[in-house]
This record gives structure tokens, C-alpha cells and sequence, in this order.
């Protein structure tokens, strides 16, 4: 067993994930990091949420979650190709993230279902929507995940409306960060291998491996939803079940769209 399977050997879902990308010839397609992640999660009505998600969705004892995810994303360069591949993807390399998420299955694969994008960069805004289906949209995304500080805190506006999310959150009691327990909550929310997306009717996905994530919950407090509340109804009506906070991934591989053929949840590749 080489370095990187003996230290996801405890998660199953990382080791699935794993064995799932490199299965496909041909991938990974990129890498990059993570960095400094916040996941915020709500508990929807189901029912409500069904109206905004073509698949089938995944559910947690019965339960629909919706998560909205800060991040920054760093380095992302092609898997193969080394310095010229890198250097041509430059301009879309780093740059922060709002993403909102659901959980989904299809074709015997759970994954997320991205409900919306939002980026700080306009080039990527451009390129992703088509290759992948990535339902982008550019905003103005202000991060201060200072954790080592105790202080987490982040603004995201739509570009074009205005509409804001704002939050900020104190790390009480500093602690090491570690896994999430096997059969948690947390597992089941945050460690998901395999994207999926709609665009114009047609569904696709991609997959990502990386490590387990490493995190620690924290309670945050939100200051401003209009940027959720007005693009999804079931908001007015949700509440938030916890938060996570992790200083990142490192190598995050992420693969190439395949479509979803049809109902039956079957991919192409």
C-alpha cells in the first residue's frame, strides 16, 4: 500500500473515491488546493428542495441538508503536462469560492449536486459553465478565515444584484483538527467524491478524491442571507444544523465531465 492509500486506509468513503477517479483512463484531469474551508449546513423541507434538483435526491435519515461552502481555491493546474499546462491555466488559478450545495445519487453514486456558483474571477465565470454544466455566476467574495487567530468572518455579494451572504464565527475553544467520525453527520456531508451538475437539461459529473478532510465544528453566526433567500425559497424556512471549519486540502484531484444518460442515472464516459 504506497503513502497516500495507508493514510486514507480508516476513511472508506476517501479509499472509494480514490479507486472510483482512477478507474476512468485518463484521469485526474487537474489538481489544486483548498484553503481554508467553511461548510455551513441547513436542514430544508424535502419537498421544497425536490423543486430545484433534477436528481434524485440523497437523504440523511430522511432528512434534505442544503450547505454553503467559502473557500479559496489555489494552484489549480492540469494533473500531467508539468510547468507550460501550469502556467496556461494561471489566469483561473487562484481565486475564492461561494458554493451552494445539495446531496444527491445517481447511478449507485452520492455526491453533491451544485445548486450555484459563485467565483471572484470573471474568466472562470465564463469558461466553466460549459465543459462541466457549472452553474457559475461572478460576485465580490471577501474571506477572513484567520483561524489560527480565532477569527473566521466572510462576505460574498452577487455581482449583479447585490444581494449579500455574510457571516462570522469565534473558535471558542482551539483544538486540533481531526476526522469526522465514521457514520457521522459530518462524514456523510463533507466527505463526497463525485460532483454533480445540470445545465440546459443535461446533467453530468465529475469526480474528486482527496485525504479525509481534517476539520473542527464551530457555531457561526449569519448576518446577512439575501443572496441565499432570494435564489432559494426553502431558506426562509431552514435552520442551520452545524458548521465545519478546515485549514484545507493540499491535492485535491478533480476528473472530467461525464454525462448522466437519463433517469436511470447511468454514466457515459
Amino acid at each position: 500500500m504506497d503513502e497516500i492509500a495507508q493514510d486514507c486506509r480508516d476513511n472508506a468513503l476517501s479509499r472509494a473515491g480514490r479507486e472510483r477517479i482512477l478507474s476512468v483512463r485518463g484521469e485526474p484531469l487537474f489538481i489544486a488546493g483548498w484553503d481554508r474551508v467553511l461548510m455551513i449546513h441547513y436542514e430544508v423541507e424535502k419537498e421544497l428542495l425536490e423543486r430545484s434538483v433534477p436528481l434524485k435526491l440523497d437523504l440523511y435519515q430522511d432528512r434534505a441538508f442544503v450547505s454553503v461552502v467559502a473557500f479559496t481555491m489555489r494552484d489549480m493546474r492540469p494533473f500531467r503536462g508539468g510547468r507550460l499546462t501550469a502556467w496556461m491555466l494561471k489566469p483561473i488559478a487562484t481565486h475564492e469560492f461561494l458554493n451552494v450545495r445539495t446531496y444527491v445519487r445517481s447511478g449507485g453514486e452520492t455526491g453533491i449536486f451544485f445548486l450555484r456558483e459563485w467565483l471572484s474571477n470573471r474568466l472562470s465565470v465564463c469558461l466553466g459553465p460549459y465543459p462541466f454544466g457549472l452553474p457559475y455566476k461572478y460576485g465580490r467574495l471577501e474571506y477572513q478565515h484567520a483561524w489560527q487567530n480565532q477569527k473566521i468572518s466572510g462576505t460574498a455579494v452577487d455581482a449583479r444584484t447585490q444581494a449579500a451572504f455574510t457571516y462570522r464565527a469565534k473558535i471558542q475553544t482551539p483544538s486540533e483538527f481531526g476526522s469526522c467520525g465514521a457514520g457521522s453527520l459530518d462524514e456523510w456531508l463533507m466527505e463526497r467524491y463525485t460532483a454533480f451538475t445540470n445545465r440546459a437539461g443535461r446533467s453530468r459529473l465529475f469526480r474528486v478524491w482527496h485525504l479525509p478532510w481534517q476539520q473542527m465544528p464551530l457555531q457561526v453566526t449569519i448576518l446577512e442571507q439575501a443572496l441565499i433567500e432570494e435564489n432559494w425559497p426553502f431558506f426562509d424556512s431552514a435552520t442551520i444544523t452545524g458548521s465545519n471549519f478546515s485549514p484545507g486540502l493540499r491535492d485535491v484531484w478533480m476528473g472530467r465531465p461525464h454525462r448522466v444518460l437519463n433517469a436511470g442515472n447511468t454514466a457515459a464516459f
